[in-house]
């Protein structure tokens, strides 16, 4: 059986051993007098404090040698002596010893007290980054642009691969189908702000709003969408810029330089674009309660004339009674006539508004049988447009193909 030969070699084999010794061994190797009760300086990074009172965070080093970072932990005992608290971006002198926690195969530095050096030195670019950036107008409220209410092309800047893309395709395939135009990027990574700035830059002016996302993170994480590269992209775009950065507490430069900032990438795009449900139901009540005003005004009048009918019963007046039920009834026509073109004219705009949304799913001919024939990226709507030998792309409701143009016959009836 595998189990059993399994079995033996771990029990015959003095060199295999399981993972739990291995971790043994590790614990024991680090119970050292030169890894306790020594002094650690760095930066404090992704600083949470537990509600049991647990302090966690990162101790990080950039410098010419290369990054370095550990993970460190300080228990509520000692925490509680711990004042004033670290802060992201503190550069910090921590106490303690380092530890291995076997349940997460992760070695950590358990924190004991804690000496507050100083600013990081990211922190302290960011700060610097952030008033120059400021000076320049690249965060100013009066050079912010509005956000189009009814866009047609949505621009995405963001990596092709994380599942922020797709987030925001579901969201907008549910409220208000359009057309999306990606711009992919790094998003992290020593040199991503050049892509993303270069992403930026590339897809201005080809989209109505464009969104600049990206999934949570770390602050070093996020490091890419802080860098002067990516807010002068920002600040210098003509198209609106919607960001939508890690989580809702992340706050980096480029949400400070967009137009808008959104808490995740999908509530960007719920606020750039309407739900068409609701659009159509808004317009429904107000054309029902449209309807309803006039008649109500027309049954207002009806009573009044009838009213004054009543009052003028003399003989003497009968003409002049007879001349003004002609002129009622001339303008309860030409009243009639302007309600029913009022009630014409919304008809038409329900059609077209109804039409516009219809049209702008590119998928539903496809569904009714038709195909969309590509080549270079361009439709093709004449055979004019083709040769022998060309390369096309065939959309169909369920997939695509590609395909060779063999010959090209004209229909001598055009």
């Amino acid at each position: 059986m595998p189990g059993e030969e399994q079995a033996t070699l771990v029990s015959g084999d003095p060199e295999v051993i399981t993972v739990q010794d291995l971790t043994r061994i590790i614990r024991e190797e680090l119970d050292t007098p030169l890894l306790r009760g020594i002094s650690v300086r760095g930066e404090v990074t992704n600083y949470r404090l537990h509600s049991s009172g647990h302090m966690y965070f990162t101790l990080s080093e950039k410098n010419s040698d290369g990054d370095a970072a550990i993970d460190c932990v300080i228990w509520r005992r000692s925490a509680v002596r711990v004042s004033p608290p670290p802060e992201n971006g503190m550069d910090v002198i921590v106490n303690g010893y380092v530890d291995f926690y076997p349940p997460y195969g992760k070695t950590q530095f358990i924190g004991e007290s804690v000496i507050h050096a100083g600013a990081g030195g990211k922190f302290i670019l960011l700060e610097q980054w952030k008033r120059e950036l400021a000076a320049e107008g690249c965060f100013a409220a009066e050079t912010k642009k509005p956000i189009p209410q009814y866009p047609l092309r949505v621009g995405v800047v963001t990596s092709p691969t994380g599942a922020v893309l797709q987030d925001i395709r579901n969201v907008l395939s549910r409220r208000f189908p359009l057309d999306l135009i990606i711009s992919p990027t790094q998003v992290q990574g020593e040199y991503a702000h050049l892509d993303i700035a270069g992403a930026i830059r590339r897809i201005d002016g080809h989209a109505d709003v464009i969104i600049v996302a990206r999934g949570g993170g770390s602050f070093e994480d996020l490091f890419a969408f802080n860098h002067p590269d990516v807010i002068r992209a920002i600040a210098s775009c003509i198209t609106p810029i919607v960001s939508a950065i890690g989580h809702e507490v992340d706050v980096t430069l480029a949400d400070l330089a967009s137009d808008l900032r959104a808490p995740t990438p999908s509530a960007a795009a719920e606020l750039i674009v309407p739900d068409r449900v609701t659009l159509l139901r808004e317009h429904t009540e107000t054309r029902s309660a449209l309807q309803n005003l006039i008649l109500d005004r027309l049954e207002k009048r009806g009573l009044e004339l009838e009213e004054i009918r009543l009052r003028i019963e003399s003989r003497r007046i009968k003409r002049r009674i007879s001349d003004m039920k002609q002129a009622s009834a001339e303008l309860l026509e030409r009243l009639q006539q302007a309600i029913a073109r009022k009630i014409a004219q919304q008809r038409s705009n329900l059609a077209l508004y109804t039409a516009e949304i219809r049209s702008a799913d590119l998928r539903a001919p496809l569904r009714r049988g038709y195909a969309l024939i590509l080549a270079d990226g361009e439709m093709i709507r004449s055979v004019n447009l083709l040769g022998k030998g060309d390369l096309v792309t065939i959309y169909l409701q369920d997939g695509e193909m590609d395909a060779t143009i063999t010959e090209v016959r004209h229909d001598r009836d055009v």
